[in-house]
């Protein structure tokens, strides 16, 4: 990720706690999000012929939490044995939201510009 500067990342992990043990140990370029708050939610439904339910108050908890932050929601599925029959509705429509990107240029850029 830091060899390609002109990419912006974002790290998913469902072990965000083993990422945070980590995290101070890592490079954490520009182009990398990094862990200081919630900038952007994505729910989604495991899938699978192992997944667990999701129950829609769930859902809509996290979606009410997000709008009393301003805080970008992103409903990626139900999920499901089936996810092709659950689909990603959510109170009739999508939710796909997402946080405005970060600039790339570097800090000295920024500067001749600002």
């Amino acid at each position: 990720m830091a060899s390609a500067p002109r990419h912006v990342f974002q790290v998913l992990t469902k072990r965000s706690e083993r990422l945070q043990e980590c995290a101070p140990r890592l490079p954490w370029p520009g182009n990398i999000w990094n862990l200081d708050g919630i900038h952007w939610v994505i729910v989604g439904g495991e899938s699978g012929p192992c997944a667990r339910p999701m129950k829609r108050e769930w859902v809509e908890e996290i979606l009410r939490q997000c709008r009393g932050q301003n805080v970008p929601f992103f409903f990626k599925q139900w999920g499901g044995v089936r996810k092709d029959l659950t689909g990603r509705l959510l109170h009739g429509r999508t939710y796909d939201e997402m946080p405005p990107l970060p600039s790339l240029q570097p800090p000295e850029l920024q500067l001749q510009f600002a």
